[in-house]
């Protein structure tokens, strides 16, 4: 027994060598430069020289070329910049040719990508090994910018130039790309992102490989645009099902995305006599949304029985209710996209106000807002009043549902207004009158930044956390919601974020609130997904030592990890195949060589708060704010949540258990 306990662990070991796991970074010499913000993007975590799988050597870097051999051929990968003896000695050298100024570069990994450089560089020319791939180059010279190669277990990866002061997404944003296509694998994995989605964009694609993509990329909810379900239609309910279907099966809840006054096409067309207006008196059709008049007791009732149909008519986790404001960005600027205007909010100012705020856009009326800044004043408090009870309003009627559903989860998206306070005027946003709320209410505040900060780096996520952690005690209810599109300002390198801009994006944004919300599924470019969970990882400290790993963390997270695991001297029953799924705090990670749980699951959607395997199965504890989602690799004989035995909630190897903090027991078939 002893010589095969011995065999076993020789075995794990030769597989961990094999793997290369590569949880840490160093850069050497005394100036990193922007190379930590690039690596950590990606969820590796800063470390010593040794232990590091990859090291990033500066420009003029001078070291033992046989040494570092040694260490890639080990499985270190080793990231060169510019000109340095080091360099030269792994087969990139400075030609001696004339410079060449680069400004515009071609991302051979995505062809497609434009990326322009803010400010040009004159580069010398390299020459590069014969082997090596050519990551990306001068777009009309095809001078080579960044390429690499593998040696035996690593890998070398050379960049002409610095990534760039500005975060290092400046100049090369898939440096990650080319790291992975190099052997590096994600260090870490998360399942807490959610994600926006417009099945408009998505009509052709199988629902189960969107599910299966979604939750390899980290997503634990998607947020679905409902008014394209408003009206029962056939088709469109069969596709929805099949939808919910398969995001379950994947472990993904499934949100009911509204955003009123907006409602539905059909809504819109067959009631021009509820249709929202602007200070023209004009219907009220902005960008796509088509915005109704909520104030009117016709139309409030027609909606509010379409959103119970909505939601008790197909199997929701939750409800979004989102941007329940008013337009428009450039408020009272522009009155052909000022709302509301419609007779019923006219008149409710009138009877206590004495005027008609209408008379703030005739510039024939002494009452025009230029004239009249008291008038102007008092109508815009009025609007971010109106906002405020309508949100309550329609918050209470999902309650109203929750009785019948008490499943059901309810964020409230709301576009920030205290990074940018100009929001208030602009759109009646103020979050000071909806946080408030949270004390006699059960929801998440989705925070969204608005369009006219996109520009702003990722460092601006702690400082919007920052303004509202002094607002709300719950600030595990706080949210952010990333909008991954084409910025309209000028912006470099890309005007889409992508690549380490993305990732810095996600990685401080999930360090600052507990949810981050991606806007939206279709708009992640491909070559973003395989490190997208990774960069929501949020990981303090790793150490490893032989077998044993040790890892901090504040909301869990998940290692790669093959075979059997001991948690904590444990034999612990959370984990696929590949991955160890661990609670938040401090975790010691080891190999084990008991027997495996009788029960695993493979992956879970909730916050393990505690886990273990015993003599008859298996003791999960958890929290989630709505149904959690259990992907078992065995379906039990028994099923006990919280002591008592009940009749469980199966969908084929999916055990759907009930929202709240809870404590359950799974036994297995003899």
């Amino acid at each position: 027994m002893r010589l095969l306990v011995s065999c076993i662990a020789l075995m794990s070991c030769t597989v961990w060598a094999h793997a290369v796991p590569r949880f840490s970074f160093h850069v050497l010499g005394d100036d990193p430069g922007s190379w930590p913000a690039v690596l950590s993007s990606i969820g590796l975590v800063q470390g010593a020289n040794a232990p590091a799988g990859v090291v990033v050597a500066p420009s003029g870097t001078d070291a033992p070329f046989e040494e570092w051999a040694l260490r890639v051929e080990r499985g270190t990968l080793l990231v060169l910049e510019g000109e340095s003896p080091l360099a030269a000695a792994f087969g990139f050298t400075a030609s001696g040719k004339p410079k060449v100024r680069v400004q515009s570069v071609e991302d051979l990994q995505t062809p497609e990508l434009r990326v322009i450089w803010e400010k040009p560089l004159d580069l010398p020319l390299f020459d590069i090994p014969g082997g090596a791939r050519v990551f990306a180059r001068d777009r009309w010279q095809h001078v080579p910018l960044m390429a690499g190669y593998r040696r035996g277990g690593g890998g070398v990866l050379w960049v002409a130039a610095p990534p760039g002061p500005n975060g290092g997404y400046d100049r090369f944003p898939h440096i990650p790309q080319a790291l992975m296509n190099l052997g590096l694998e994600a260090p870490f994995d998360s399942r807490r992102l959610w994600a926006f989605f417009d099945s408009s964009y998505r009509l052709r694609a199988d629902p189960d490989y969107l599910a299966e993509r979604w939750r390899a990329g980290g997503i634990a909810a998607l947020h679905v645009a409902a008014w394209h379900f408003w009206e029962r239609d056939p088709q469109n309910d069969e596709y929805l099902r099949r939808l919910l279907d398969a995001c379950h099966r994947h472990a993904i809840l499934v949100y009911a995305w509204v955003e009123f006054p907006h409602v539905s096409e059909k809504s819109w067309n067959d009631h021009p006599q509820w249709r929202e207006q602007t200070a023209l008196l004009q219907d009220a059709q902005l960008d796509w949304r088509k915005l109704m008049n909520l104030s009117h007791p016709d139309a409030f009732a027609a909606v509010h029985e379409g959103l119970r149909d909505l939601l008790t008519g197909f199997d929701w986790d939750g409800v979004n209710l989102a941007e329940l404001y008013f337009e428009s960005l450039e408020g009272h600027d522009n009155p052909a996209r000022f709302t509301p205007m419609n007779r019923d909010v006219r008149l409710e100012f009138q009877s206590t106000s004495k005027f008609d705020p209408l008379d703030l856009f005739d510039a024939q009326s002494p009452r025009h807002w230029s004239k009249n800044t008291q008038g102007l004043a008092a109508f815009l408090d009025y609007r971010a009043d109106l906002a405020r009870r309508q949100q309550e309003q329609w918050i209470g009627h999902i309650e109203e549902i929750r009785r019948s559903k008490p499943h059901l989860d309810l964020t409230l998206t709301h576009i920030d207004d205290r990074f940018d306070t100009s929001m208030r005027e602009k759109l009646g946003a103020d979050t000071s009158r909806v946080l408030p709320l949270m004390k006699q209410h059960d929801f998440t505040l989705l925070i969204e930044d608005p369009a006219t900060i996109w520009n702003l780096g990722p460092r601006r996520y702690p400082q919007i956390a920052a303004r509202y952690a002094p607002l709300t005690a719950a600030r595990e209810k706080l949210a952010i919601d990333i909008n991954i599109v084409e910025r309209y300002q000028d912006v470099y390198p890309t005007k889409q974020q992508t690549g380490i801009e993305l990732f810095q994006l996600v990685h401080m944004a999930a360090g600052a609130f507990a949810r981050v919300a991606l806007y939206f599924e279709n708009s992640i470019p491909k070559a973003d997904w395989k490190l997208l969970a990774s960069s929501a990882a949020t990981v303090e400290r790793i150490q490893q030592s032989g077998d044993t790993v040790v890892v901090e963390s504040r909301r869990g997270v998940g290692l790669p990890w093959k075979g059997p695991a001991l948690v904590d001297g444990k034999v612990w029953p959370v984990a696929g195949d590949t991955v160890v799924w661990l609670p938040a705090g401090s975790h010691v990670i080891e190999p084990s060589y008991q027997s495996s749980p009788h029960i695993r699951v493979l992956d879970f959607n909730g916050d393990v708060r505690s886990a273990k395997a015993t003599s008859n199965g298996i003791e999960v504890a958890y929290h989630s704010n709505a149904r959690a989602l259990a992907v078992l690799d065995h379906v039990p004989a028994r099923v006990e949540i919280d002591g008592e035995e009940v009749s469980p909630d199966l969908r084929g190897n999916v055990l759907v258990l009930p929202r709240g903090q809870h404590f359950v027991t799974l036994t297995p078939g003899k």
